[in-house]
Protein backbone atom coordinates (compact mmCIF):
# COMPACT_ATOMS: atom_id res chain seq x y z
CA UNK A 1 0.00 0.00 0.00
CA UNK A 2 0.98 3.64 -0.27
CA UNK A 3 2.33 4.48 3.19
CA UNK A 4 2.01 2.49 6.37
CA UNK A 5 -0.43 2.49 9.24
CA UNK A 6 1.31 3.37 12.51
CA UNK A 7 -1.06 1.24 14.57
CA UNK A 8 -2.14 -2.37 14.36
CA UNK A 9 -5.83 -3.20 14.14
CA UNK A 10 -5.83 -4.39 17.78
CA UNK A 11 -4.18 -1.18 19.00
CA UNK A 12 -6.66 0.90 17.03
CA UNK A 13 -9.62 -0.97 18.56
CA UNK A 14 -8.29 -0.34 22.07
CA UNK A 15 -7.70 3.35 21.33
CA UNK A 16 -11.22 3.89 19.94
CA UNK A 17 -13.14 1.62 22.31
CA UNK A 18 -14.28 4.42 24.59
CA UNK A 19 -14.37 7.26 22.09
CA UNK A 20 -17.98 8.36 21.69
CA UNK A 21 -20.07 8.85 18.60
CA UNK A 22 -21.33 12.43 18.81
CA UNK A 23 -24.52 13.50 17.03
CA UNK A 24 -25.84 17.03 16.68
CA UNK A 25 -29.50 17.46 17.61
CA UNK A 26 -31.08 20.55 16.08
CA UNK A 27 -34.70 19.57 15.62
CA UNK A 28 -36.88 17.20 13.58
CA UNK A 29 -34.37 16.92 10.73
CA UNK A 30 -31.75 15.50 13.13
CA UNK A 31 -33.81 12.48 14.18
CA UNK A 32 -32.66 10.41 11.18
CA UNK A 33 -29.09 11.24 12.15
CA UNK A 34 -29.80 10.26 15.77
CA UNK A 35 -31.29 6.93 14.70
CA UNK A 36 -28.36 6.17 12.39
CA UNK A 37 -25.81 7.23 15.03
CA UNK A 38 -27.42 4.99 17.65
CA UNK A 39 -27.17 2.00 15.32
CA UNK A 40 -23.56 2.96 14.60
CA UNK A 41 -22.87 3.04 18.35
CA UNK A 42 -24.27 -0.50 18.59
CA UNK A 43 -22.04 -1.68 15.73
CA UNK A 44 -18.94 -0.34 17.46
CA UNK A 45 -19.97 -0.77 21.11
CA UNK A 46 -19.31 2.94 21.57
CA UNK A 47 -20.96 5.54 23.83
CA UNK A 48 -23.43 7.87 22.13
CA UNK A 49 -23.49 11.59 22.94
CA UNK A 50 -26.56 13.64 21.95
CA UNK A 51 -25.61 17.31 21.70
CA UNK A 52 -27.76 20.39 21.27
CA UNK A 53 -26.86 24.05 21.62
CA UNK A 54 -28.75 27.14 22.80
CA UNK A 55 -27.94 30.83 22.56
CA UNK A 56 -26.80 33.07 25.37
CA UNK A 57 -26.98 36.87 25.76
CA UNK A 58 -24.13 38.39 23.80
CA UNK A 59 -23.79 35.50 21.36
CA UNK A 60 -23.22 36.36 17.74
CA UNK A 61 -26.55 36.98 16.01
CA UNK A 62 -28.55 37.48 19.23
CA UNK A 63 -30.04 40.99 19.14
CA UNK A 64 -29.43 43.38 22.01
CA UNK A 65 -32.40 43.80 24.31
CA UNK A 66 -34.13 40.53 23.50
CA UNK A 67 -36.42 39.55 26.42
CA UNK A 68 -35.04 37.07 28.95
CA UNK A 69 -38.01 34.83 28.20
CA UNK A 70 -36.45 34.04 24.83
CA UNK A 71 -33.62 32.16 26.52
CA UNK A 72 -36.02 30.39 28.88
CA UNK A 73 -38.03 29.21 25.89
CA UNK A 74 -34.84 28.07 24.16
CA UNK A 75 -33.85 26.04 27.19
CA UNK A 76 -37.25 24.35 27.30
CA UNK A 77 -37.13 23.58 23.58
CA UNK A 78 -33.61 22.17 23.93
CA UNK A 79 -34.69 19.86 26.74
CA UNK A 80 -37.61 18.59 24.65
CA UNK A 81 -35.30 18.05 21.63
CA UNK A 82 -32.90 15.99 23.69
CA UNK A 83 -35.68 13.96 25.31
CA UNK A 84 -37.12 13.10 21.89
CA UNK A 85 -33.66 12.34 20.51
CA UNK A 86 -32.92 10.00 23.41
CA UNK A 87 -36.22 8.24 22.81
CA UNK A 88 -35.33 7.69 19.15
CA UNK A 89 -31.81 6.56 20.02
CA UNK A 90 -32.99 3.97 22.54
CA UNK A 91 -35.59 2.67 20.09
CA UNK A 92 -32.91 2.29 17.40
CA UNK A 93 -30.60 0.41 19.78
CA UNK A 94 -33.35 -1.79 21.23
CA UNK A 95 -33.20 -5.49 20.42
CA UNK A 96 -29.45 -5.67 19.95
CA UNK A 97 -27.08 -7.60 22.17
CA UNK A 98 -25.19 -4.45 23.21
CA UNK A 99 -26.68 -1.85 25.55
CA UNK A 100 -25.11 1.43 24.55
CA UNK A 101 -24.36 4.23 26.96
CA UNK A 102 -26.20 7.44 26.03
CA UNK A 103 -25.08 10.85 27.29
CA UNK A 104 -27.13 14.03 26.98
CA UNK A 105 -25.18 17.26 26.48
CA UNK A 106 -26.39 20.84 26.14
CA UNK A 107 -23.94 23.51 25.07
CA UNK A 108 -24.22 27.23 24.52
CA UNK A 109 -23.04 29.45 21.72
CA UNK A 110 -22.06 28.16 18.30
CA UNK A 111 -23.20 24.64 17.35
CA UNK A 112 -20.30 24.42 14.90
CA UNK A 113 -17.77 25.22 17.62
CA UNK A 114 -19.38 22.75 20.02
CA UNK A 115 -19.24 19.88 17.54
CA UNK A 116 -15.73 20.72 16.38
CA UNK A 117 -14.46 20.76 19.95
CA UNK A 118 -16.06 17.38 20.58
CA UNK A 119 -14.53 16.02 17.37
CA UNK A 120 -11.12 16.24 19.06
CA UNK A 121 -11.95 13.19 21.20
CA UNK A 122 -14.82 11.56 19.28
CA UNK A 123 -14.76 8.38 17.24
CA UNK A 124 -17.17 10.03 14.80
CA UNK A 125 -19.40 13.09 14.55
CA UNK A 126 -22.83 12.66 12.93
CA UNK A 127 -24.82 15.55 11.50
CA UNK A 128 -28.21 15.60 9.82
CA UNK A 129 -29.24 17.07 6.51
CA UNK A 130 -32.77 17.92 5.41
CA UNK A 131 -32.61 19.06 1.77
CA UNK A 132 -36.09 19.07 0.28
CA UNK A 133 -36.15 22.58 -1.20
CA UNK A 134 -34.00 23.93 -4.05
CA UNK A 135 -31.88 26.05 -1.73
CA UNK A 136 -31.25 23.11 0.63
CA UNK A 137 -30.32 20.88 -2.29
CA UNK A 138 -27.94 23.47 -3.68
CA UNK A 139 -26.18 24.26 -0.41
CA UNK A 140 -25.71 21.92 2.53
CA UNK A 141 -26.40 23.54 5.90
CA UNK A 142 -23.63 25.79 7.13
CA UNK A 143 -23.11 23.81 10.35
CA UNK A 144 -22.87 20.49 8.50
CA UNK A 145 -20.48 21.90 5.93
CA UNK A 146 -18.23 23.49 8.54
CA UNK A 147 -18.11 20.33 10.64
CA UNK A 148 -17.33 18.11 7.65
CA UNK A 149 -14.59 20.50 6.57
CA UNK A 150 -12.87 21.15 9.89
CA UNK A 151 -13.54 18.16 12.20
CA UNK A 152 -10.64 16.14 13.53
CA UNK A 153 -12.43 12.78 13.18
CA UNK A 154 -14.64 11.10 10.56
CA UNK A 155 -17.93 12.89 9.98
CA UNK A 156 -21.14 11.21 8.82
CA UNK A 157 -23.80 13.23 7.03
CA UNK A 158 -27.20 11.56 7.26
CA UNK A 159 -30.04 12.82 5.13
CA UNK A 160 -33.64 12.54 6.29
CA UNK A 161 -35.58 10.59 3.65
CA UNK A 162 -39.29 11.15 2.99
CA UNK A 163 -40.39 7.52 2.60
CA UNK A 164 -37.63 5.33 4.05
CA UNK A 165 -36.04 4.97 7.46
CA UNK A 166 -32.32 5.54 7.11
CA UNK A 167 -31.55 2.33 9.03
CA UNK A 168 -33.63 0.33 6.56
CA UNK A 169 -31.45 1.17 3.56
CA UNK A 170 -29.82 -2.02 2.27
CA UNK A 171 -26.90 -2.71 -0.01
CA UNK A 172 -23.12 -2.72 0.18
CA UNK A 173 -20.70 -0.13 1.51
CA UNK A 174 -19.06 1.92 -1.25
CA UNK A 175 -15.64 3.54 -0.93
CA UNK A 176 -13.81 5.94 -3.20
CA UNK A 177 -10.13 5.06 -3.73
CA UNK A 178 -7.76 7.38 -5.60
CA UNK A 179 -4.63 5.24 -5.25
CA UNK A 180 -2.78 7.64 -2.94
CA UNK A 181 -2.23 7.80 0.82
CA UNK A 182 -5.17 10.23 1.01
CA UNK A 183 -7.51 7.24 0.52
CA UNK A 184 -6.15 5.18 3.40
CA UNK A 185 -8.46 6.57 6.13
CA UNK A 186 -11.50 6.00 3.90
CA UNK A 187 -10.41 2.44 3.08
CA UNK A 188 -9.94 1.63 6.77
CA UNK A 189 -13.34 3.04 7.72
CA UNK A 190 -15.09 1.36 4.81
CA UNK A 191 -13.73 -2.12 5.58
CA UNK A 192 -14.67 -1.79 9.24
CA UNK A 193 -18.18 -0.57 8.41
CA UNK A 194 -18.73 -3.38 5.89
CA UNK A 195 -17.50 -5.96 8.41
CA UNK A 196 -19.79 -4.65 11.15
CA UNK A 197 -22.78 -4.68 8.80
CA UNK A 198 -21.80 -8.05 7.28
CA UNK A 199 -22.16 -6.71 3.74
CA UNK A 200 -19.90 -6.44 0.71
CA UNK A 201 -17.63 -3.55 -0.18
CA UNK A 202 -17.56 -1.82 -3.58
CA UNK A 203 -14.27 -0.01 -4.16
CA UNK A 204 -14.43 2.60 -6.94
CA UNK A 205 -11.33 4.05 -8.59
CA UNK A 206 -11.27 6.59 -11.43
CA UNK A 207 -8.17 7.00 -13.59
CA UNK A 208 -8.95 10.66 -14.30
CA UNK A 209 -10.55 13.22 -11.99
CA UNK A 210 -11.68 15.36 -14.91
CA UNK A 211 -14.43 14.61 -17.42
CA UNK A 212 -12.46 13.65 -20.52
CA UNK A 213 -15.44 14.27 -22.83
CA UNK A 214 -15.77 17.84 -21.57
CA UNK A 215 -12.03 18.22 -21.93
CA UNK A 216 -12.43 17.28 -25.58
CA UNK A 217 -10.32 14.14 -25.33
CA UNK A 218 -11.14 10.49 -25.27
CA UNK A 219 -7.67 9.40 -26.31
CA UNK A 220 -7.63 8.71 -30.00
CA UNK A 221 -5.37 5.68 -30.28
CA UNK A 222 -5.21 5.38 -26.50
CA UNK A 223 -5.45 1.78 -25.27
CA UNK A 224 -7.73 2.01 -22.25
CA UNK A 225 -7.65 -1.75 -21.76
CA UNK A 226 -3.95 -1.66 -20.87
CA UNK A 227 -4.42 1.35 -18.60
CA UNK A 228 -7.43 -0.34 -17.00
CA UNK A 229 -5.25 -3.31 -16.09
CA UNK A 230 -2.68 -1.02 -14.49
CA UNK A 231 -5.38 0.86 -12.55
CA UNK A 232 -6.89 -2.43 -11.33
CA UNK A 233 -3.47 -3.41 -10.00
CA UNK A 234 -3.15 -0.04 -8.26
CA UNK A 235 -6.58 -0.45 -6.69
CA UNK A 236 -5.77 -3.99 -5.53
CA UNK A 237 -2.54 -2.73 -3.95
CA UNK A 238 -4.41 0.05 -2.14
CA UNK A 239 -6.90 -2.45 -0.71
CA UNK A 240 -4.57 -5.34 0.04
CA UNK A 241 -3.65 -4.60 3.65
CA UNK A 242 -7.21 -4.11 4.88
CA UNK A 243 -8.50 -6.98 2.75
CA UNK A 244 -6.14 -9.30 4.65
CA UNK A 245 -7.45 -7.99 7.99
CA UNK A 246 -11.09 -8.41 6.93
CA UNK A 247 -11.11 -11.68 4.95
CA UNK A 248 -14.89 -12.08 5.33
CA UNK A 249 -15.62 -8.81 3.50
CA UNK A 250 -16.28 -9.55 -0.16
CA UNK A 251 -14.77 -6.80 -2.30
CA UNK A 252 -15.94 -5.74 -5.75
CA UNK A 253 -13.34 -3.62 -7.54
CA UNK A 254 -14.64 -1.03 -10.01
CA UNK A 255 -12.26 0.96 -12.21
CA UNK A 256 -13.63 3.72 -14.45
CA UNK A 257 -11.86 6.03 -16.84
CA UNK A 258 -13.08 9.35 -15.37
CA UNK A 259 -15.92 11.22 -13.57
CA UNK A 260 -15.40 9.95 -10.01
CA UNK A 261 -18.31 12.00 -8.63
CA UNK A 262 -20.74 10.61 -11.23
CA UNK A 263 -19.59 7.02 -10.75
CA UNK A 264 -19.52 7.13 -6.94
CA UNK A 265 -22.99 8.69 -6.92
CA UNK A 266 -24.27 5.94 -9.22
CA UNK A 267 -22.86 3.23 -6.94
CA UNK A 268 -24.24 5.01 -3.87
CA UNK A 269 -27.78 4.76 -5.26
CA UNK A 270 -27.59 1.02 -4.54
CA UNK A 271 -25.63 1.28 -1.29
CA UNK A 272 -26.38 1.74 2.40
CA UNK A 273 -23.24 3.81 3.00
CA UNK A 274 -20.68 5.79 1.00
CA UNK A 275 -17.20 6.49 2.40
CA UNK A 276 -14.77 9.01 0.91
CA UNK A 277 -11.59 10.71 2.03
CA UNK A 278 -11.40 14.35 2.99
CA UNK A 279 -8.83 15.14 0.28
CA UNK A 280 -8.27 13.68 -3.15
CA UNK A 281 -5.05 13.05 -5.02
CA UNK A 282 -3.17 16.25 -5.49
CA UNK A 283 -4.84 17.64 -2.38
CA UNK A 284 -2.43 19.78 -0.42
CA UNK A 285 -2.23 20.24 3.35
CA UNK A 286 -4.30 23.43 3.41
CA UNK A 287 -7.08 21.85 1.30
CA UNK A 288 -9.47 20.76 4.04
CA UNK A 289 -12.08 19.16 1.78
CA UNK A 290 -11.51 17.86 -1.74
CA UNK A 291 -13.75 18.66 -4.69
CA UNK A 292 -15.08 15.11 -5.04
CA UNK A 293 -16.08 14.86 -1.38
CA UNK A 294 -17.62 18.32 -1.46
CA UNK A 295 -19.67 17.53 -4.56
CA UNK A 296 -20.96 14.25 -3.10
CA UNK A 297 -22.15 16.02 0.04
CA UNK A 298 -24.79 17.77 -2.05
CA UNK A 299 -25.99 14.86 -4.14
CA UNK A 300 -26.01 11.44 -2.46
CA UNK A 301 -29.05 10.08 -0.68
CA UNK A 302 -27.48 7.38 1.47
CA UNK A 303 -25.39 8.24 4.56
CA UNK A 304 -21.96 9.58 3.68
CA UNK A 305 -18.84 9.34 5.84
CA UNK A 306 -15.96 11.71 5.15
CA UNK A 307 -12.94 9.98 6.70
CA UNK A 308 -9.72 11.54 7.92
Amino acid sequence: MHGTNAYSREETIIMTAHQPIVVGVDGQSALAAVTWAAREAVYHDAPLVLVTVTSMPGDSGVPTGIPAGFFDDQGLAARKRLEKAEEFARAAAHGHDIDIEIEIARGTGSPTRELLERSETARMVVVGSNRYGPVERALLGSVSTAVVTHARCPVAVVRELPHTEVTEIVGPVVVGVDGTANSEPAISVAFEEAAQRQVGLVAVHAWSDIDLDLAGWRGSGFEWEKQHTREMALLAESLSGRAEEYPDVKVQAVVVIDRPVHNLRAQAERAQLLVVGSRGRGGFASMLLGSTSRALLHTVTCPLIVAR
